[in-house]
């Protein structure tokens, strides 16, 4: 009876210590040192091939939709991230030439808008929630920073459903990405 009441203890020591654990063991790493900037991305989730697109693509294996990329664009005469506008106005412009724009049946609304500084660099952390067409509702978050004169969007996308339940953990994949 003791041994089998000691073998319980330990295995209810060992699942309550696997609970305790940061979620940032749920994470991989990408760098590429060369572009310049790093990004965690969930356990289980592939990088996908995208021609003409994102410079890197992961995705979930069951849910295809959910993802996280990276996109790099040149910034005109050097401007710096506040140049460009406050967080909130840098993000309204993202909804209405990138995420939603005209004639593509989707509506992005700005939810919220974030300034937080890493060293040097200066991200704009921002969040929004994306209707599109037959009333299926998405949530986007996105990190913006612009270092050696290009713009880096690190932006994870998901269904309403998953984000309910994944969001600590996806605001860490957003929080994480890192220019240099």
């Amino acid at each position: 009876m003791l041994k089998r009441l000691t073998i319980l203890l330990l295995i209810l020591v060992s699942v309550g210590l696997q609970s305790c654990l940061p979620t940032s063991l749920n994470l991989k790493s990408y760098v590429d040192a060369y572009k310049g900037y790093e990004l965690l991305y969930p356990n289980g989730w592939v990088q996908a091939k995208v021609d003409n697109g994102p410079d890197v693509v992961f995705h979930d294996l069951i849910e295809e939709q959910e993802n996280v990329s990276v996109v790099i664009n040149p910034v005109s005469d050097g401007k710096s991230l506040e140049e460009l506008g406050t967080p909130t106005e840098v993000g309204y412009r993202l909804s209405k030439n990138v995420i939603a724009p005209p004639d593509s049946g989707r509506e992005a609304d700005l939810i919220s808008a974030q300034s937080r500084q890493v060293g040097e660099v200066t991200y704009y952390l921002l969040e929004y929630a994306i209707k599109l067409p037959a009333n299926l509702v998405r949530h986007n978050l996105t990190s913006v920073a612009i270092r050696r004169g290009q713009v880096f969007t690190c932006s994870l996308y998901t269904s309403e459903q998953r984000w309910q339940k994944a969001q600590t953990l996806f605001r860490q994949v957003v929080n994480a990405f890192s220019v240099y």
